[in-house]
């Protein structure tokens, strides 16, 4: 099945379940300061940023596969 986004905001929305059990997997794991905002702004600044036609599956399996030690240290250079 195809989906296409009409805004970032869309696609957020539709991610939004992944993003929130990918935070979640990050506070059990003691990273109480990953937020879902900042696994998207990670994944849209450093995984996503040169990648083009992107689907669904493989934005879901991007957030489920990305290191929790590579999103904590992107927020810790972006502070």
């Amino acid at each position: 099945m195809n989906y296409e986004f009409k805004s970032l905001k869309e696609l957020y929305d539709r991610i939004t379940p992944a993003l929130r059990a990918k935070c979640t997997e990050c506070k059990a794991l003691g990273y109480k300061n990953i937020s879902e905002r900042d696994i998207w702004d990670y994944l849209t600044s450093a995984k996503w940023v040169s990648s083009n036609n992107l689907d669904l599956n493989k934005m879901v399996s991007d957030i489920f596969n990305s290191s929790i030690n590579d999103i904590n240290n992107y927020i810790i250079n972006k502070a």
